[in-house]
């Protein structure tokens, strides 16, 4: 065993820290827009000025480079009405992230011989049964989110509600607050998403360990990955509630109860950092290369990886930017996060927030994919030319617009327009060489038509109606 002095022992994470300095410091200067205005300086922010903008309380990251985490920071603050700042250790709420990594819990269990991906889920459950029979649903079927069901998501619990048990969810009957879960069409039709059927795999995991859910992840997928500050419980166990980041809504009020509960643990019930889910896309690029196996062997990791029936939906992951890339994006109440991980040369990315305004989290990404030069998956902007605003044209302009719940607010500060929507901050509305604006911070073209705001992102438009 090689020998280190005590000195260099204790400065390790110190040399660890500055070794990465120059990138760190240009992730946090180098956050942009989804444009580039060709004649224009390109768009540069600081994240914790973006982080006032968007009302986000705290964001942290974690970049992976060469199957290792190379840094892990958190900014902002975890509760800002008590003055707790986001560090590597907070924990914020996974959402549907947590199906990725229940995949992996029911995989094990195939790899096994416990499940077959391809039997008919009835075989294992014996409490619940899908209430219309509308042809053979496998766990294939479940993880991949082709088994017709319905029930896209859920909006979690207050604290101090009365939980329902995984049966009442899945029968949508008090005192669960989402409808019955069910088929809406015949499965291995077409891809629609459903946390209704990842709640499914739940159940049959509970019922083929005959031990409760969390308790099985725990022991069989976290632990073994050293995702060991993370956990499904729910509620979450008193030992862990110093660590957990406080719920935003988008405009920074925080949620009744300072988060949600979730006993629909397997769709959105996983408290984790970036740390902790850095050692999970690294054991999955390992084991993807045959160089490692803590839970899943290479085959069952290609299995996993592998579209099931459209070209993205694998088994609990997205493949994504030109099959180079697994993904996974999660939204709770008050939470956003997203998962980047590449299938070769051992590269990604995670990002949590602890707010409902998901715009930081694609600047972050811009920012790290700037920074290490992985523009080509992650950031390929739309480019336009900006032109002068004719100042007799801005009072055309100014004014209230709706479109359902959302108020719009354009008004003019020293010959240039600003938008403000609910009552957020004010942005920049540059004007174009082909007579529409863009925003730096919303993806989409905006458009002043008889009197109306039309706003497209290259697919449907939507009017927002000028008000009196």
């Amino acid at each position: 065993m090689r020998r280190y002095s005590l000195i260099l022992l204790l400065f390790l994470p110190f040399f660890a820290s500055a070794q990465y300095a120059d990138d760190i410091r240009k992730v946090e200067n180098s956050l942009t827009g989804w444009v580039y205005i060709a004649n224009e300086p390109p768009a540069r922010w600081n994240i914790e000025d973006r982080l006032k903008v968007h009302k986000v309380p705290g964001v942290t990251i974690g970049v992976i480079r060469d199957y290792k985490l190379e840094w892990a920071k958190g900014y902002g603050f975890a509760d800002k009405e008590a003055k707790i700042p986001v560090t590597p250790q907070t924990l914020f709420q996974a959402a549907s992230i947590s199906k990725s990594l229940n995949a992996v819990g029911i995989l094990k269990l195939v790899q096994e011989g416990k499940l077959s991906l391809d039997a008919d889920i009835n075989t294992y459950l014996k409490t619940w049964h899908p209430s219309a029979d509308s042809g053979k649903i496998t766990i294939a079927n479940l993880l991949s989110h082709t088994a017709g069901l319905s029930v896209h998501g859920f909006p979690g619990y207050e604290a101090g509600d009365t939980l329902p048990t995984v049966e009442q969810i899945l029968q949508g009957q008090r005192p669960a607050n989402t409808r019955e879960v069910k088929p809406l069409f015949a499965p291995g039709v077409k891809m629609q998403y459903s946390g209704g059927g990842t709640t499914v795999t739940q159940l049959i995991a509970t019922t083929v360990t005959g031990i409760p859910y969390d308790q099985y992840m725990q022991k069989e997928v976290l632990d073994p990955l050293g995702m060991t500050g993370s956990f499904y419980t729910q509620p979450a166990p008193g030992n862990k509630k110093q660590l957990l980041a406080t719920a935003y809504n988008g405009e920074g009020k925080v949620y009744p109860g300072k988060y949600h509960i979730y006993p629909e643990m397997a769709a959105a019930g996983l408290w984790t950092n970036p740390t902790d889910l850095s050692k999970y896309i690294i054991e999955t690029q390992l084991a993807l290369q045959g160089k490692s196996s803590k839970v899943l062997n290479q085959a069952m990791t290609k299995t996993r990886l592998t579209p099931y029936l459209n070209k993205n939906s694998a088994l609990g992951v997205f493949i994504i930017n030109g099959q180079r890339y697994f993904n996974h994006n999660g939204g709770n109440e008050g939470f956003r996060c997203v998962y980047y991980g590449s299938l070769e040369g051992g590269n990604g990315m995670v990002i949590m927030v602890n707010s409902d305004n998901f715009a930081i989290i694609d600047e972050v990404t811009r920012s790290i994919a700037i920074t290490y030069g992985w523009e080509k998956d992650f950031y390929r902007p739309d480019t336009v030319t900006a032109a002068p605003l004719p100042a007799d044209s801005l009072k055309q302009y100014m004014g209230k617009y709706n479109f359902r719940t959302v108020n719009l607010v354009v008004e003019a500060k020293d010959g240039k327009l600003y938008v403000t929507s609910n009552n957020g901050t004010p942005m920049l509305m540059h004007y174009t060489t082909n007579g529409d604006f863009v925003l730096m911070e919303e993806r989409g073209r905006i458009k002043l038509v008889n009197g109306d705001l039309v706003a497209s992102d290259g697919g449907e438009s939507v009017t927002f109606k000028r008000q009196p």
